[in-house]
């Protein structure tokens, strides 16, 4: 049974919002891993292959990466971005900033060149952390003034990553809570990234939820299966479970097997994943032979739940509890969390609000929704971010009152359950990779052979969504390969559409001129 949540008031935070807090919680993020390692400093940390990691040990690096950044003249603030892979230095790196106060910038290692790009220019980044994997994908120097340390992970030009972890200590900065951890991009209607800030406060606050919701403690075993440098990888599974002072065993990527492989040898406690990862697991030939028995915590997100996989897992994991969790990276990952057992009573929701969220349910005409009416889902809380860096034209159009705009549709019922219907904005989730449509349909728009062109998010049934866009070219146009291949040098991988459709003529539009997504998803069932 779920415990009682811990003591909550309300508070000013970010000068004007009126916020319901947790009454006794850690300052920032640092303070999760210093609490961790005051109570647990022997207990296994992170597990990657057969290689482990103590509180202690991770401490001890974290306390020298932090030392080594300060004295190469990195100052509280200052942004500090990474590309790399699920693995320790990730961990390490994130945690370091945190220290050193620094803000970091984690990026997906699937991005492109004038990705990272964008990214380290938008933000200024002072220094970059890189994986040797990602080296042909960089930018030239000189396409980013802004970088003046270049560190490497792996053989390749750049400062060894070995040269941070050299043993040091300094005097460390006292952190404000309110202070901006971490800048996580996200697209939006603009097509331009637009990087997310992420506070203490709300990183610590979404810690706490996940950790006191989903009952972890220090003898949980958590699977990093989604990108740590996605908000659920970052907020959902490793400082959860810092702060439930469990252990993480890292998986430096999604393979149906190998996770079931690896959950049964380390008696897996939990996970949060998206549904296509629970098909994919259900698709195994032997998924009822493997030892599961440890696992009781199930979170998903992303997606909905199929009922299909929801009577495969109960049928062969009676004891297993299917979690759902609603938010994003505005919200540092959870706004609602399903409780124990509720998805029984309700299974076509996403929870109820968190004891620190209010979900709002408004409707166009400004007035909120009465219970089970449609509306646009408003989100406050000390979890949602200040806003977007250096971006007062997405603050002023993505937040009202310190509420984020969600732009996604639903209602919430007389008890609370909160349901999702569809978005306003185009998104297709891919695998639970979000693939902004306008981000994807800019980029093509820049072919000398496209005249117009729209993308939509296609059911699929392994990787939740697939997208598929419809073209209006020039005669002289490539094949679909083609159009393929020229976004795969310029996109990341998981955004390359998957489907390709040439149309003889314009796209369908309404007598405003809009583009008639609805009867392009026609023409694409």
């Amino acid at each position: 049974m779920t415990r009682p949540p811990p003591a909550t008031r309300y508070e000013v935070h970010f000068g004007q919002r009126l916020v319901r807090c947790f009454a006794d919680r850690p300052n920032d993020v640092d303070a999760l891993l210093r609490d961790a390692v005051a109570r647990w400093p022997d207990r296994t940390a992170l597990v990657l292959g057969d290689a482990e990691l103590t509180y202690r040990d991770l401490d001890a690096s974290v306390t020298s990466i932090a030392a080594n950044l300060m004295a190469r003249g990195l100052a509280p603030g200052d942004r500090i971005a990474i590309l790399l892979g699920n693995g320790f230095a990730f961990v390490k790196m994130v945690l370091a900033a945190a220290r050193a106060g620094l803000i970091v910038v984690p990026m997906n290692v699937l991005q492109r060149s004038p990705e990272t790009a964008f990214v380290l220019n938008q933000c200024a980044a002072k220094a970059l952390v890189f994986d040797a994997a990602c080296a042909p994908n960089l930018p030239a120097d000189r396409e980013t003034p802004s970088v003046a340390h270049w560190f490497i992970v792996g053989e390749g030009q750049g400062t060894p990553f070995a040269e941070l972890e050299r043993a040091a200590s300094a005097s460390f900065p006292t952190l404000d809570e309110e202070s901006v951890f971490c800048l996580l991009y996200t697209s939006g209607t603009t097509g331009k990234p637009k990087g997310a800030m992420l506070s203490h406060l709300g990183t610590v606050h979404s810690a706490l939820h996940f950790a006191d919701r989903f009952d972890l403690m220090h003898n949980d075993v958590a699977a990093l299966a989604v990108p740590a440098s996605h908000v659920t990888g970052l907020v959902a599974i490793i400082l959860t479970m810092i702060r439930a002072g469990g252990a993480t065993v890292i998986m430096p990527a999604f393979k149906a097997r190998n996770f079931l492989e690896i959950a049964e040898m380390r008696g897996m406690t939990y996970t949060l994943i998206v549904p296509a990862m629970y098909n994919l697991c259900l698709l195994e030939p032997e998924f009822g032979d493997f030892d599961l028995s440890a696992w009781r915590i199930a979170g998903f997100g992303g997606a909905p739940m199929p009922e299909a996989t929801i009577t495969g897992l109960a049928k062969t994991l009676p004891g297993l509890s299917l979690r759902n969790a609603y938010g994003s990276t505005e919200t540092t990952s959870p706004a609602t969390l399903m409780a124990l057992g509720d998805i029984n009573i309700s299974p076509a929701s996403v929870g109820r609000a968190l004891p620190c969220a209010d979900v709002l349910i408004m409707r166009d005409d400004g007035v909120e929704a009465e219970p089970g009416e449609a509306g646009e889902l408003l989100i406050g809380g000390p979890m949602v971010v200040e806003g977007y860096w250096d971006n007062p034209e997405a603050n002023s159009a993505s937040f009202i009152g310190g509420y984020w705009v969600s732009g996604d549709i639903g209602s919430k019922d007389a008890d609370g359950f909160v349901y999702v219907f569809d978005r306003k904005k185009d998104m297709v989730n891919r695998a639970g990779y979000k693939v902004y449509c306008i981000e994807v349909e800019s980029t093509l728009s820049l072919h000398n052979a496209v005249i117009e062109c729209a993308v939509i998010g296609v059911p699929d049934p392994v990787l939740g969504e697939k997208t598929h866009i419809f073209i209006h070219a020039h005669a002289d146009h490539p094949d679909a390969g083609g159009i393929r291949s020229w976004c795969a040098e310029r996109l990341s991988k998981y955004k390359v559409p998957d489907l390709v459709t040439f149309l003889d003529g314009p796209l369908p539009r309404n007598a405003n001129g809009k583009i008639l997504k609805t009867a392009l998803r026609d023409q694409s069932a």
